[in-house]
């Protein structure tokens, strides 16, 4: 499996990979999630390089999960907004940051408190089945082939539909 080439792996992790899959995509989408917007913003506040910033930027909007929206005519300035494409990775951004609270924080604890605005109390993200409701983990889940998955080379550990 070549990097390059993971957008047309038979994975949709693979194919997320091609999109979100380096550190400063991430933190990029971070910031997003954070309102930020202006390209001067993003680079002051990651302090990260022009040329790289402008790229992860293009990918992004490439991809459908960054519109550029003008924000004024002359000179004409744009801003990056996220798209239903980028909104649902919010998700997926929990859980990393759930990890990270658990996992890479420091015996004071998280760095940020995430706080629920409806109910006003701090929380984390949580998995539960779409189907019944009930909390998930990792070993409560098995894969088997989906109708995408047709002729093509699969990872391994992922079983047959019940009947084929």
């Amino acid at each position: 499996m070549r990097w390059e080439e993971l957008d047309r792996e038979p994975c949709s992790l693979a194919r997320t990979l091609s999109v979100v899959g380096d550190r400063w995509t991430l933190l990029v989408l971070r910031e997003c999630f954070l309102r930020v917007r202006r390209f001067e913003e993003f680079e002051q506040r990651l302090g990260i390089a022009r040329h790289v910033l402008a790229d992860r930027l293009k990918k992004l909007s490439d991809a459908g999960v960054l519109e550029k929206v003008p924000y004024q005519e002359r000179p004409r300035r744009e801003e990056y907004r996220l798209t239903e494409k980028g909104l649902a990775l919010y998700p997926a951004l929990q859980a990393l940051l759930d990890w990270g609270d658990a996992y890479m924080s420091g015996p004071e604890g998280a760095p940020i408190i995430r706080r629920h605005k409806s109910c006003g109390h701090a929380m984390h993200a949580v998995q539960i089945c779409s189907e019944c409701g009930e909390p998930f983990g990792a070993r409560d889940i098995t894969a088997e082939l989906g109708p995408g998955a047709q002729g093509e080379k699969l990872p391994s550990g992922v079983a047959s539909p019940k009947g084929k």
